[in-house]
């Protein structure tokens, strides 16, 4: 089927709940976050690889709980004691390693939070033990939080979220489209984002519609590192 616009545009993500798709390696993870008020000391770290739906489920719990969402590279620069008191939801914890401004600030805010009766959810990929952060204390109390991930997609939910990609940039395509990208690609996330921001970039230059073929031409490039 033919691009809907002849010209490019933003992507534009939907991270409505309804447009959060559940399957066997989300449902723990979407009940926990729907649980948010028995967490074990009102925390808990969401875990999942890149381009898993962190974001997405972040903005769901958000939305439900009325959360604040903030980037852990903003934190050395935010109101730490206006954060503390809210149901929280920092973004990226991994992305702070080695930042001990970012650090320090978590640090207090974790504490702040809890104390003041606040919730805090954390993201990021991998085990916190795995996050490299340098700062000890903070350290100590990520690896002490309970933990719940995100895994890797069956192909019912890498065809789902394949359709959503396209969809966010206003893309029409084809279901058989979908399904053979599905048996072709590596079974992540990652690779779906990679494959369909490919295929929309070199259909709009060629203006080409996306078929199977234009597809399977597009999966040859990847391979031969020409894309």
């Amino acid at each position: 089927m033919a691009r809907q616009l002849a010209f490019d545009l933003p992507t534009v993500t939907a991270l409505g709940r309804e447009d959060f798709f559940v399957a066997p390696s989300n449902t723990l993870a979407l009940a926990a976050l729907d649980g948010w008020r028995d967490w074990p000391q009102s925390k808990l770290v969401l875990s999942g690889d890149e381009g898993s739906g962190k974001t997405h489920l972040a903005h769901v719990f958000a939305a439900a709980t009325g959360a604040r969402i903030v980037p852990a590279r903003d934190l050395a620069a935010a109101d730490i004691p206006d954060l503390a008191p809210r149901v929280l939801a920092v973004e990226d914890v991994p992305a702070i390693a080695g930042d001990p401004e970012a650090e320090r600030a978590l640090f207090h805010l974790h504490n702040l939070c809890l104390a003041e009766g606040g919730t805090l959810l954390m993201t990021g990929a991998g085990a916190p033990m795995r996050w490299r952060i340098a700062l000890p204390d903070l350290a100590s109390r990520l690896q002490g939080t309970p933990m719940v991930t995100l895994n890797a997609p069956d192909d019912t939910l890498l065809a789902a979220v394949i359709a959503k990609l396209f969809a966010d940039r206003q893309l029409a395509v084809e279901p058989h489209v979908i399904s053979y990208l599905v048996l072709r690609i590596d079974r992540s996330f990652a690779a779906a984002r990679e494959v369909v921001t490919q295929i929309d970039a070199l259909s709009l230059a060629e203006k080409r519609q996306i078929t199977r073929p234009f597809a399977a031409r597009v999966l040859d490039l990847i391979e031969q590192g020409t894309l």
